[in-house]
């Protein structure tokens, strides 16, 4: 290194056009190239504006940096092209830039495989859901191959490096044995795609909300309440889990009411019915196909009779929006058609003191298990 400096110095002193010539030439091409780049991507930037497509968005990104580094390459290539400098400094020079140009063309294509795999990986069939870890495994497979590349080229085999991780990879799997299994358990909840993002899931052990992204470590949940949930995938893998989206986003569901005993049953399921009926034209997320239904359940209680109004929603976080306004609607028409609500009621018998002892123990009436008989 000291001997190439000081042959540098040697040549700025006996003939400084052979390093002020390369210079200029640099600086020259940098600026021209710069100039081109900027020029490119603005004319880009506008047609992506002017068309929407995501096409060129993700060309944006993925062409920013490396160009600036291409622009770079160039004007070194060519200012070193136009100099008399030592074999030894063009030597240095085409491996330094070959680095660089191999290092930046993996970049961009880490850029646009992640890119595309998060635009348009959702429309390949077959493929994994576009998530974090989806993203990532195709980034590393270009990062891998870019690696090769350059390896291959200063002559490192590829063989011994392999034989190391074979020996090593116990060790290494002991020593991430956690991580791996959160790594792998993520892998094969997204390979299934029994949970995909978006989904509203609810696992055995309570944890429950929209799935946001599943990563290499741990998969994020969104709550009802806008909270954030995160599962480690190694559990997520071993858990039970209800997929309120699969085999499709509609479910079913209902609002309970009890009514008094004196009142018409028919009148009640008329009323209810017509209530859903409506309701399903008119309230957001709830289906009017299939049309609402009355049942009859869950049937006899203690203080009265109790009706279900059945009906279908979009998906599982508007049944609770439905079931409020359903509610709203239902008791001013039962208070309208003379519906009354029950209250808990209890009958007392008073039997003669004969009858039994005063202090005695309350029985119950197996004939009316609502009643209490209370002896005095």
């Amino acid at each position: 290194m000291r001997g190439a400096f000081a042959a540098f110095q040697r040549v700025l002193v006996e003939d400084p056009m052979k390093v002020i010539v390369p210079l200029a030439i640099l600086l020259a091409t940098f600026l021209i190239a710069w100039l081109v780049r900027r020029l490119a991507l603005r004319a880009l930037n506008a047609w992506t504006a002017r068309t929407g497509r995501r096409s060129g968005l993700i060309l944006i990104q993925a062409l920013r940096g490396p160009t600036l580094i291409w622009s770079v390459i160039l004007a070194v290539h060519l200012g070193m092209q136009g100099s008399d400098l030592p074999v030894r400094f063009t030597r240095v020079e085409s491996d330094i830039l070959l680095v660089l140009w191999v290092g930046s063309l993996t970049l961009m294509c880490m850029r646009l495989a992640g890119n595309l795999v998060r635009y348009y990986g959702d429309q390949i069939p077959g493929a994994l859901p576009v998530t974090t870890l989806s993203q990532n495994l195709a980034q590393i497979v270009v990062l891998i191959l870019g690696a090769s590349l350059l390896l291959e080229h200063f002559r490192y085999s590829l063989a011994p490096m392999l034989t190391a991780l074979g020996v090593g990879g116990l060790a290494v799997a002991l020593a991430l044995q956690d991580t791996l299994s959160n790594l792998f358990g993520g892998f094969y909840v997204a390979a299934g795609r029994q949970i995909r993002p978006g989904d509203y899931v609810k696992l055995s052990t309570g944890e429950e909300g929209y799935v946001i992204d599943i990563g290499w470590r741990c998969t994020t949940f969104r709550a009802l309440a806008n909270n954030i949930i995160i599962v480690p995938n190694a559990k997520l893998s071993q858990a039970i889990v209800t997929n309120y989206f699969l085999p499709e986003k509609r479910m079913g569901a209902n609002v309970q009411v009890a009514v008094s005993m004196d009142c018409d049953p028919e009148l009640v399921e008329r009323v209810l019915l017509e209530i859903g009926r409506q309701a399903a034209r008119e309230i957001p997320g709830m289906l009017a196909d299939p049309e609402p239904s009355v049942a009859f359940d869950p049937g006899f209680t203690e203080s009265g009779f109790g009706y279900s109004l059945n009906y279908q929603v979009v998906e599982f976080g508007q049944q609770f929006g439905v079931r409020n306004e359903l509610r709203r609607r239902i008791l001013p028409r039962f208070q309208a058609e003379g519906i009354r609500m029950p209250f808990p009621t209890r009958t007392v018998y008073v039997h003669p003191s004969g009858a039994g002892a005063p202090g005695a123990p309350v029985k119950m009436d197996r004939d009316n298990p609502g009643a209490r008989q209370l002896n005095l």
